[in-house]
């Protein structure tokens, strides 16, 4: 995603370090994610080691921990999922010790997921072998300004059938309001999936 500031110079987050005690017990972990793998390598004398969870735009490196950045210490490193059991069971399946579901309150927090299944507000956890803290959020929809109209993209195949879930029920609603069949409907679902995604007013 660029920069909102379309007359400056892009700003991409890319990389994310994570301090860690052990490279190649870090090494194993994330394998074992099955995220994918893009370095291991000497780079100027250090080893550089460099993964990416699927469908993300940002990757993440390790490196030695110090005294200002103990292992464990970067912490609240949020993975977004388009469905949060799906995405807890999978983590499980692969022997993470994730979180049970819980969600914000205006007090804190409370068990399972939100009740009404509020975009953003679903959430469970998990730690890398160093300590290393995860978030898992639920988003479905985002919130206007979150996303650049002109630049619409999904994460993977889940993620978009998600979305084309929601813009057939959308749909589905809009074609009951008018009581016909509506013969445009590629550039009805183009335009909510576009406005989805930017948080803007999706078609009637």
């Amino acid at each position: 995603m660029t920069t909102n500031n379309r007359d400056g110079a892009d700003l991409k987050l890319e990389v994310v370090t994570l301090p860690v005690a052990d490279l190649d017990r870090a090494k194993a972990f994330y394998t074992g994610l099955g995220w994918r793998l893009d370095a291991d390598f000497v780079l100027g004398g250090a080893r550089a080691i460099q993964f990416t969870p699927p469908g993300s735009a940002c990757s993440i490196h390790f490196a030695p921990g110090t005294a200002t950045a103990p292992p464990g210490s970067a912490q609240n490193l949020f993975l977004i999922v388009a469905d949060l059991e799906q995405a807890r069971a999978e983590l499980t399946a692969k022997g993470v010790d994730v979180s049970a579901m819980f969600h914000r309150t205006p007090t804190g927090r409370a068990d399972g997921p939100a009740p009404d299944r509020a975009t953003y507000n679903s959430l469970a956890t998990f730690s890398d072998p160093d300590g290393n803290g995860w978030v898992l959020q639920e988003v479905t929809a985002r919130l206007p300004g979150r996303i650049d109209s002109g630049e619409t993209t999904y994460a993977g195949v889940t993620d978009l059938a998600g979305a084309l879930r929601r813009a057939a029920a959308a749909h589905g609603e809009h074609e009951q309001r008018t009581g016909e069949v509506d013969e445009n409907w590629p550039d009805w679902y183009a335009e909510y999936l576009v406005s989805e995604q930017a948080g803007t007013e999706p078609p009637k």
